[in-house]
Formats: structure tokens, sequence, C-alpha cells
């Protein structure tokens, strides 16, 4: 055990497992969770040593071999695979890869389960949950993203079959990037225009089947595959898929709220934004997602920090790097953002289950509520997880840039949140338009002669602007109103408190052109929050450690040589370096053909 952390772990001014309790919503769901995580921390299969040296090939297979793990064990401890079961959602929390049971179990079964009839369900869940059909959710096209409106693939009803014909009628209504789809899936839930009588009725869902399922082979008609590597999520198989002239029966369109008669009559559902739900799903545990990946890179990063001793302030005197305000600057404040994203994202989970439960009798008023809210949020977490994530990976220096920090894994797997589920900037403009003080601007433009889309165009920076500020806004409220309801110890109590004022300090002084152009505070002001600043990153520092060690990552989920619990950084290091696959031998194979031939050329 490295001495500095022992140090660091020894001046705590707080028990560490009473906030990890807090964390966790209480002792008995960290009981809960430690004893499910064993379950993947105990099994070999979960964990391999080359992760970061094999092929993106490779990495599938192994990604396949997990998956088929994960569904031994939730069937030999009676875990129920659903994405609202708390202890699944705990198993599948600690696996430190994306495996392709993520859609499959989310999205694909959460979209029949939500939009499909009683019939629907009845037929297609158990066949889910059962793992006899593999599916995913197809939405986004070549060139259809967030506008989903725009989307091309079609879905046109033949009533004299009573059946619907899918077809991609143009390149650019190849669906692509539904993760799963390329070489995992044989069914989807697929986002199509649809069309009865001559008639264009808008986006609805239907399930399709893609390849047989005796040999896996894709079915006529269908053209599909993988669209290559990417940054990041390397274990997935983001696809590409192509229609023509795809048949399926009438009873294969998700009819719950809209519905095609077997005569070919539309009856339109109450809200039509209904079709939309598994979206907002995802976007709400993106919020969630975006805590816990800022806190894994924050672990690394500060643990890192307090081990490595660097440049001599006095002779002799070589300081932790964790003691250079500099360093706590960058740190501190990505710390107290994964606890306040943490708060938010329990908020989220909280109000998308109570609103969904709303959604499923039958009242749709909060609907647009959610839309809003997790679509802003899902924006800026994502966004500034990411920035800060980049942040902890260079405060580990020349180190940072290896795979053995392990914050290159997160941050691969966190970027692309930016634009899943929806672009990020078309998410805060559509949760804009839940921000009153950009309506005078608006008027102001119509008033001008501009239409209403011009003059949402022309408002858009602002709008942009607006959507951040109230979400900002509101993360700082909620964390500071879910402080107020825990019971905590006086100790305890006083540095998350300490945390909570950097967070909202910090936001204004990165924010300080915005205060000062609004009037709402002054130079003087600013100098003082500035102040305030410096004395909390003292606060924060007798106790940084402890705290991310109150998060309560395993070795082997965080995969990082740099934020190993016992800080043994270099000799992990030395030993990493030499598992290296060019290490296997002490001549590679390249001197032979290549370097020798040089060196005894006359060139």
């Amino acid at each position: 055990m490295s001495e500095s952390l022992q140090t660091e772990r020894k001046n705590a001014t707080f028990n560490i497992k009473e906030l990890t309790d807090t964390l966790n919503g209480g002792p008995e769901e960290t009981r809960k969770r430690k004893q499910i995580e064993s379950l993947v921390f105990n099994t070999p299969a979960f964990h391999r040593q080359d992760r970061f040296q094999l092929s993106r090939e490779e990495i599938y297979d192994y990604s396949i071999k997990v998956y088929g793990e994960l569904i031994k064990l939730c069937k030999k401890e009676n875990i129920e695979i659903r994405y609202d079961n708390p202890d699944y959602v705990r198993l599948v929390g600690c696996i430190p890869e994306e495996i392709p049971v993520g859609l499959h179990v989310g999205m694909f079964s959460s979209s029949i389960s939500d939009q499909g009839t009683e019939e629907q369900q009845k037929k297609w869940i158990p066949l889910a949950r059962n793992f006899k059909i593999f599916g995913t959710y197809a939405q986004t096209e070549l060139a259809h993203g967030t506008f989903v409106r725009g989307l091309e693939t079609t879905a046109t009803y033949d009533e004299s079959k009573q059946e619907f014909i899918l077809n991609s009628p143009t390149i650019t209504s190849t669906k692509w990037w539904p993760g799963f789809l390329g070489r995992t899936s044989n069914h989807a839930v697929i986002a199509a225009q649809l069309y009865t009588k001559s008639k264009c009725y808008g986006i609805h869902m239907f399930i399709v089947q893609l390849r047989d399922l005796k040999d896996h082979k894709p079915l006529p008609g269908v053209t599909i595959g993988d669209i290559g590597d990417k940054f990041g999520f390397d274990t997935v198989d983001n696809g590409f898929l192509r229609l023509d002239n795809v048949h399926i029966p009438r009873e294969n369109m998700l009819m719950k709220y809209a519905k095609v008669t077997p005569e070919g009559k539309y009856l339109p559902p109450t809200n039509a934004k209904v079709a939309y739900s598994a979206m907002t799903l995802i976007r709400v545990v993106l919020v969630r997602g975006s805590a816990k990946a800022l806190a894994s890179a924050s672990t690394i990063a500060i643990r890192y920090s307090a081990v490595r001793h660097q440049t001599e302030t006095a002779p002799g005197k070589e300081p932790q790097v964790l003691d250079y305000v500099t360093q706590q600057y960058k740190l501190f404040p990505q710390l107290a953002t994964a606890l306040a994203f943490g708060f938010a994202g329990n908020y989220m989970i909280d109000t998308f289950n109570k609103i969904h439960s709303e959604i499923s009798s039958g009242q749709l008023d909060a609907l647009s509520e959610l839309h809003g809210i997790s679509s802003g949020l899902k924006a800026y977490t994502t966004d500034t997880a990411t920035a800060g994530i980049e942040v902890c990976r260079r405060a580990c220096g020349g180190h940072g840039y290896s795979n053995a920090c392990g914050i290159q894994h997160i941050y691969a797997n966190v970027l692309p949140c930016v634009t899943l589920e929806g672009e990020n900037t078309v998410m805060y403009l559509q949760a804009a338009s839940k921000v009153i003080s950009t309506i005078k601007r608006l008027e102001q433009l119509r008033r001008s002669g501009m239409d209403q889309d011009e003059a949402w165009n022309t408002a858009g920076i602002e709008l942009v602007q607006a959507a951040k500020a109230h979400c900002h806004y509101f993360i700082v409220k909620n964390y500071l109103r879910s402080l107020e309801k825990l019971n905590m110890t006086p100790s305890l109590r006083k540095v998350m408190n300490s945390i909570a004022l950097l967070y909202g300090n910090y936001g204004i002084d990165e924010n300080a052109g915005d205060f000062l152009e609004s009037g709402f505070m002054t130079g003087e002001q600013l100098n003082l929050v500035k102040a305030k600043i410096l004395q909390l990153l003292s606060e924060v520092r007798r106790n940084a450690v402890a705290v991310v060690d109150a998060f309560d990552f395993d070795d082997k989920y965080l995969r990082s040589i740099l934020g190993a619990y016992d800080g043994d950084v270099y000799n992990r290091l030395y030993n990493w370096a030499k598992s290296s696959p060019l290490n296997k031998t002490e001549v590679h194979s390249s001197y032979t053909e290549y370097l020798q031939q040089l060196l005894k050329s006359k060139l």
C-alpha cells in the first residue's frame, strides 16, 4: 500500500463507509450492491488482463462470451433480466464492458412493453426475456439522426395481404449506428414512416425479423452489417441496415396507442410523442451514467495525484501533486460535479418512474415535461462529463497518455453520448422551449417580420445558452436540496457542504461573463467568489482521497494502474509494459524482415 494513500485515508475527517452508504441509499443498498458485484468480480470470464491489447474482432468475440456468461449468471442467481430490476441494473453496472445485452433488454424490450398491445407483449416479451430472440432498436439513419420526423424508411400497408412492406428507398435512408445491429441481433424495433391508403402518418414503430433463427443469416431483402471501427464502444457492433420489400404482418406494428385497422384505417394516438418514450429512458440513464463516468475518472486522477510527487519546492522536499492549488482547481470541481450529477441522476430516475407509470395508465400530461427536462440534462451532463474526464486525464501528466491510466477507456465510451439519443445542441434547443426568458427575444424577432422557424434559428445561440444556464441552476438547486434531505453525521455534512459550495461557486466563476453582463453580480462580488473557491479547495484537500474511496469502485471495474486502491503505481506500470505483445520475444520479427535488410543495404 502506498504510504501517501495510507496517510490520506488516515487524515480523513469523516467515516468513508458512511458516505458510501449515503451515496448508495443506505447500508442495505450497499450490502446488496456488493453482493451483486461479487458475482461479477469473482467470475474470471468477466475479466481479461490483456483487454487493451486485443484487436476489434477479438474484443467483439470476447463481449459475446461475456454476454453468454451474464445470462447464465442471471439464471443461476435467479436475477430477472429487466431494465427496471435494480439487481439486474447493479449487475450490469459493475461489468466494465459495453455488452450486447444493453439495447436488447433496454430499448428493444421497453419499446414493446411501453408501446405494444397486451397481445403483442404476451408474444414478444417472453421471447426477449428468455433470449429466444436478440433485438435492437433501429431509428437513426445515414442522413437523419436527431430529426426523427425526417427519417426516410417507409412501412406501407397492403390491406389485401394485411401486411406492412418496409423499404429503404434511398442510400440516405440506410439505418446507421444502431448498437448490436451489425452482427448480433436477429430482430429490431424499427422506426419508419407509416403509409396507408396512399397517405403518410409519420413515424411509427415496427417489429422486424432480420436474420434466420437457425443459421443467423440475413433474411431476403435484408442487407446488414457492421459500420466499422469507432472512437470508443469497440465491443459494440454498431450496424447498418437496408430493407428491400421486407414483408411483416400487420400485428408487428406496435399498436398500444396508434393503430391501423385490417381495412387500412389509421387511428391516431392521443399524444404523438408517446412513440419516443424509449429514447427518453436512455436520456435519463445517460444522466446517471455521466455521473459514474466522471466519478471514475476523478477517482483515478485524485489517487494518482496523491501518490505522485513532483518538483522540489525546497531542498529535499518534493510535494504530492495534489498539494498544488492548480491541480486542486483542475480536479476538485470534477469531483464536485460527479456528486452533483449523481444526485441529478437519482432525481431523473425517480421522475421517470413516476411519469412513466402515469403514461402507462393513459395520463400523458407530464410527457412534455419529462421530454424537456431529460433533453436538457442529458445534453448538459454528457457535455460537462466529457470535458471533465479529459481534464482528469491531462491532470495525470505523461502517464495519462498510456492506456494503463484507464481514463482513455472511460472517455472513449462517454464521448459518443453527446450525440447519441439526440445531438446535444438540438437537445438544448428542445429544453430551451421551457425557458421563459427566451420568449422576449423570440417575440422581438417575430415583430421584426420573421416567422416562427426563422426566429427560432436566429435566436439559437441565446436559446442554447439559456438552456445551459437553466440546467446548471437546476442541478445546483437539486444538489443542495438533496443534501438537506440526507441524514448525515456533522463531520460528513461539513465535507459534503464544502464540496457542494465548491460546485456552485466554480460554476459562477466559469460563467462570470454572464453574471456581469446580466448585472446580477459586480466585479467585486466575483472576486469574493474566487476567494471562496480557494478556501473551499483547501477544505476539500484533506478529504479528497477519502471521498473518491467512498465511490467504492473495485480495481477490476476501474482497470487503472494509476488509480488502483493500493497506489502501487510504478511496479504496476513496469509489469504492464513487460506484458506488451511487442515484448513477447527479445527480437521482433520486423527486425529480421525489414530492419536488418536496411542495416546491410548500401542506401
